[in-house]
C-alpha cells in the first residue's frame, strides 16, 4: 500500500489541556484513512499522553513518534520575573529520535515543571544542551523564538537564534518549521525561515500545529479555549485563534 509523503509532525490532543481537542482514537482512525504511516504528539508542556498514543498508534499499524512543544524561559528557567504570561516563554517543538531522545525527553519535561515552573513549565538553552541527545527540533509556530523575531522583522535576530539552535542540537536535528494558515504574520514568517534555511542549510519541514480533527471543530476548540481563560464566547477580547486552519489536514 502506497504511503503518505506527509505526516503531521506538530500536534495537539486532548492532552494539550483545554487547548488541544484531538482524541487518539479518532486521530488514528484518520491518519489510517490518510494513509500516514507515522503521526507525532506534541503537546503543550507534558508527556500525559505517550503511552496511550504509544500503544494505539502501535495497534493501528502507524510508528508513534514521541514528542512536546515544550516551553523555552528567554533567560534561565530559575529567573522568575517578567511582564506577564506572553513573555514568559518562546515555544519549541522536540521529537525523539531514538530511545536516548525520549529518555532525555522525559528529562527535560520534568525539569520544567520542577525547576522552570512559571505560568508555565519551562526550559532553558543550558538542559536544552545537556539533554539534547537523540532529540530533533523545530522551530514551532508564530510564538516559536525565532519566528516571534521574524515577526517583529528583527531578521538578523532570527539568524542568531536559528545558529544558535543549531548548534544545540547539532546538523540535521533542528528543523525550520513553515505552515500555511491563512494568518498575514505566517506569510512574512514563512520568508524569512526560507532566506535563514538558505543562508544557515538548515532543512524546512511542513507543519500545520493541529489543535482540533476537522475544520467544523474550530468553534467547539474556541469554547474550550474560553474554559481555560475563563471567558465567554460573546468577549470581544477573549484569546482566539485568527483562522480555522488549525486542523487535521490531509496530505
Amino acid at each position: 500500500m502506497a504511503h503518505s509523503e506527509f505526516i503531521h509532525l506538530h500536534l495537539h490532543t486532548q492532552y494539550s489541556l483545554l487547548d488541544g481537542a484531538c482524541r487518539i482514537p479518532e486521530l488514528l482512525r484518520l491518519a489510517s484513512e490518510y494513509k500516514m504511516d507515522s503521526l507525532a504528539i506534541t503537546d503543550h508542556g507534558n508527556m500525559f499522553g505517550a503511552i496511550e498514543f504509544y500503544l494505539e498508534a502501535q495497534k493501528a499499524g502507524i510508528k508513534p513518534i514521541i514528542g512536546c512543544e515544550v516551553y523555552v524561559a528567554p533567560g534561565s528557567r530559575l529567573e522568575k520575573k517578567s511582564a506577564g504570561i506572553d513573555e514568559a516563554s518562546n515555544h519549541l517543538i522536540l521529537l525523539c529520535r531514538d530511545e536516548a531522545g525520549y529518555t532525555n525527553l522525559m528529562k527535560l519535561v520534568s525539569i520544567g515543571y520542577l525547576e522552570g515552573f512559571y505560568y508555565r513549565p519551562r526550559v532553558d538553552k543550558e538542559v536544552l544542551t545537556k539533554y539534547s541527545s537523540g532529540l530533533i527540533a523545530l522551530s514551532a509556530c508564530l510564538k516559536g523564538e525565532i519566528p516571534s523575531l521574524l515577526e517583529e522583522k528583527r531578521f538578523n535576530d532570527a539568524l542568531k537564534k536559528a545558529d544558535e539552535y543549531l548548534n544545540i542540537f547539532g546538523k540535521g536535528n533542528f528543523y525550520l518549521e513553515i505552515q500555511s494558515n491563512s494568518i498575514p504574520e505566517q506569510k512574512i514568517v514563512n520568508e524569512g525561515l526560507i532566506k535563514i534555511s538558505k543562508e544557515l542549510g538548515i532543512p524546512l519541514v511542513a507543519t500545520n500545529d493541529v489543535h482540533y480533527l476537522a475544520r467544523k471543530m474550530a468553534p467547539s476548540h474556541e469554547a474550550l479555549l474560553c474554559i481555560q481563560t475563563q471567558t465567554t464566547l460573546d468577549d470581544p477580547n477573549r484569546m482566539r485563534f485568527q483562522t480555522d486552519e488549525f486542523y487535521f489536514k490531509s496530505p
